[in-house]
């Protein structure tokens, strides 16, 4: 299995960004999608999820409206459109599978890919 992030970088606080991971190694049409992230002294906090089929996505408070997930399963591909980014945005963003979800806090992680540093500042 491989996850590869692509599409961090630094940015000014209102700027965007879109990141973006591509999976193998197993039945990625079969498999929830999610961004989680992870800033300096701080836990993880699971950013959004995508469903298998692309139908359904959910995100933390902290993001709702700001960020869009997405997935292209003839491209194995998944997304994260950030916009209005703030300050607090600053982490490494992960691409993690998901083995189950039952909501945020309450899901199980699979596998992870090595991260994509995100850096807001002024």
């Amino acid at each position: 299995v491989q996850l590869v992030e692509s599409g961090g970088g630094s940015v000014q606080p209102g700027g965007s960004l879109t990141l973006s991971c591509a999976a193998s190694g197993f039945t990625f049409t079969s498999v929830y999608m999610s961004w989680v992230r992870q800033a300096p002294g701080k836990g993880r906090e699971t950013v959004s999820v995508i469903t298998n089929n692309g139908a359904n996505t959910y995100y933390a408070d902290s993001v709702k409206g700001r960020f869009t997930i997405s997935r292209d399963n003839a491209k194995n591909t998944v997304y994260l459109q950030m916009n209005n980014l703030k300050s607090e945005d600053t982490a490494l963003y992960y691409c993690v599978t998901l083995r189950t979800w039952s909501g945020f806090g309450r899901s199980k992680f699979g596998y992870w890919g090595q991260g994509t540093q995100v850096t807001v500042s002024s």
